[in-house]
């Protein structure tokens, strides 16, 4: 059996699955990642890596009979989840801040302190499975689909692939609540974590006025218009809409308008009808792959948000820059968010959306 490191936030996944770990014999350290500093906050001690996740963490490890230790990222986080959650919303995209963290500061931190530890394996309760009868590691979607969560994990380096465990991949959620109770574990009732954790307001505008400034331009007032660039009226700060929005631009239309596209330059939000949302061809970048690339004309199945149901499409470019043509038009295609690329349950790679367009007519896609 191996030494593993597993990532505790002090939930009931993450409990869960040190506790089988420990089943099945392996020698295991828990640790928890200090990301963020609540001094000063109401809400300080709430968040899923707040003071109370620390502490909950803790109580598990005692109970199971395993070391635990807290990691401060404080640093490492802050550049690469929180200044890049405000970078982005200045840009006028939604990022997903649990994407940067899992590929840039969880793994990747406790690969690097778990060697030093003399671990030789790192595990968390991410909903989603590992397969090792091939040549090479896969990674698979959670047997859960209401819970997986490999699109959260696009990100994590290649050579990874062979270190990683995730015990709870082939479990439902009610299964794992189900072995905390009987395991008799402390966070076994305890309920999901729901928010961002650096955004203990629960308002992310909270952070960009803190991170920005008030007089930011993404926090100024500007022009609401449509595709034609009429003005129809004015918006509070574009940092506040994201693609698909409904609300917050005023009323007074005939028919339902939605976010379409969010012109940072010039402060412009761009609305539009239903019919205008929907896209067929995206451009994605920062691509990392988890296989060797899809070659042009491979058809792959594509995740373009967390719980959206993923879709066919045609690789049209792949390098730097990865493009692909939907088989079937999706609304609400958002910038900052990613696309996942699938060949059926594996996870082939993938990448930040930059742009999304609809370059064929509706009934011809539908055809």
């Amino acid at each position: 059996m191996s030494r593993v490191l597993v990532a505790m936030s002090g939930g009931v996944d993450s409990s869960v699955a040190a506790a089988l770990l420990v089943e099945e014999g392996h020698d295991v350290i828990g640790v928890t990642m200090k990301t963020f500093c609540y001094t000063g906050t109401g809400d300080h001690g709430k968040t899923c890596c707040g003071l109370d996740g620390i502490a909950d963490a803790r109580r598990v490890a005692v109970g199971l009979g395993i070391p635990h230790y807290v990691f401060d990222v404080e640093a490492d986080f802050t550049r690469d989840v929180i200044d890049d959650f405000v970078a982005e919303y200045a840009r006028g995209r939604t990022p997903n801040p649990c994407v940067r963290c899992n590929s840039f500061t969880k793994f990747q931190d406790l690969l690097r302190r778990g060697r030093a530890l003399g671990c030789d394996a790192i595990a968390s309760g991410h909903y989603v499975r590992m397969d090792r009868s091939g040549p090479e590691p896969a990674l698979l979607r959670g047997l859960d689909r209401r819970k997986d969560q490999s699109y959260f994990l696009w990100g994590l380096p290649r050579d990874m692939l062979p270190l990683l465990h995730f015990p709870l991949g082939s479990l439902t959620k009610a299964e794992v609540r189900e072995r905390a109770r009987a395991l008799s574990l402390a966070t076994a009732e305890k309920p999901e974590s729901q928010e961002i954790c650096f955004v203990p307001t629960g308002d992310y505008r909270d952070l960009l006025r803190t991170r920005l400034g008030s007089t930011h331009p993404a926090l100024e007032p500007g022009p609401v218009v449509d595709r034609t660039g009429s003005i129809l009226g004015e918006h509070p700060g574009y940092a506040g809409f994201t693609v698909g929005q409904r609300k917050g631009f005023g009323g007074g239309f005939s028919e339902p308008m939605f976010v379409l596209e969010i012109q940072p330059d010039t402060r412009t939000v761009v609305v539009g009808t239903r019919e205008e949302l929907f896209s067929d061809a995206l451009e994605v970048r920062e691509v990392s792959w988890l296989t060797d690339p899809p070659p042009e004309g491979t058809t792959v199945r594509v995740q373009l948000r967390y719980r959206a149901a993923d879709v066919p499409a045609v690789v049209t470019g792949c390098g730097e820059t990865l493009d692909l043509r939907l088989q079937e038009e999706v609304a609400a295609v958002t910038p900052g968010q990613s696309a996942v690329v699938f060949a059926d349950e594996r996870v082939l790679g993938g990448g930040r959306i930059m742009d999304a367009r609809r370059n064929a007519p509706r009934s011809v896609l539908q055809s």
